[in-house]
């Protein structure tokens, strides 16, 4: 019984891999009359040059421009490892930041940064 089913098993995993090999065949390939096809249509004209403060899909700034990055700098003075020194009040103030937000656009209190402002009342 044990030889039985150890068989149907391989035999199940043999299965499960051809199928998992099949995708590779169904890709198109590349030939003469795929080009000419390709090579008919028309350029298409190049998009926009994206920018200076170009954003993410998330909204958070591309960092890969050069404002960006000069606007990410610390406006306080530095550590000797080049992080702001958070002893100072212009480091602090630039490192506030809000947390995540819901998709209506009000902060989810459920983060440690949006519980903040309401501490203990009374």
């Amino acid at each position: 019984m044990k030889k039985k089913l150890l068989a149907f098993t391989l035999l199940l995993c043999m299965v499960f891999a051809t199928f998992a090999q099949d995708k590779k065949a169904e890709q198109p390939k590349t030939g003469p009359a795929n080009k000419s096809a390709s090579a008919a249509k028309p350029a298409t004209p190049a998009k926009p040059a994206a920018a200076p403060t170009a954003v993410r899909k998330d909204g958070k700034p591309d960092m890969r421009y050069k404002a960006n990055k000069e606007a990410a700098k610390p406006t306080g003075p530095l550590r000797k490892d080049g992080k702001p020194d958070m002893r100072y009040k212009a480091n602090k103030e630039a490192a506030k930041q809000e947390g995540p937000k819901k998709k209506d656009g009000t902060p989810d209190k459920r983060f440690k940064e949006n519980k903040e402002g309401e501490r203990k009342k009374g």
